[in-house]
């Protein structure tokens, strides 16, 4: 058995580009639209894996786009996504500038969750040891719900 991707329903093509892409570091590794079926099908792959993504070697995170208008909610039940970054304070500091907000701090300098525009947790993972706690983030509380 090999596992292949997950995916997540989206309701605005440019703004979950721009959370995955421009904010999270993601790149697309190929997409599909139908016509017939109205819904477009978009892979990602971290920098990390995008040779093996290239070729259908790695895990990906599709984005579904169905065009006739649905409201998605999510239940807790899916889970999260989790991603491994360089440096989880650096990443934080771009996202909130970015306006994507910081559900769980990275106060211990290794875990962090924020959401993507249509609700999906995301959590992000400091590589290899955590990081020395620093402010802003120890002493940040959570926001809403991750």
């Amino acid at each position: 058995m090999q596992f292949l991707h997950t995916m997540v329903r989206v309701s605005n093509v440019d703004e979950s580009l721009a959370f995955y892409c421009d904010h999270l570091g993601l790149k697309e590794v190929r997409r599909y639209e139908n016509e017939a079926g109205r819904f477009t099908l978009i892979f990602l792959a971290a920098p990390e894996d995008l040779e093996l993504a290239e070729q259908r070697q790695a895990p990906l995170l599709e984005l579904t786009y169905n065009w006739d208008p649905e409201e998605y909610s999510g239940g807790r039940s899916f889970g999260h996504l989790a991603f491994r970054v360089n440096d989880i304070y650096e990443t934080c500091r771009s996202l909130a500038e970015a306006g994507v907000v910081i559900n769980r701090p990275p106060r211990d300098g290794r875990m962090a969750f924020v959401r993507s525009p249509d609700g999906i947790s995301v959590e992000l993972l400091q590589a290899g040891d955590a990081l020395e706690p620093c402010e802003p983030w120890a002493s940040q509380p959570n926001v809403g719900t991750w």
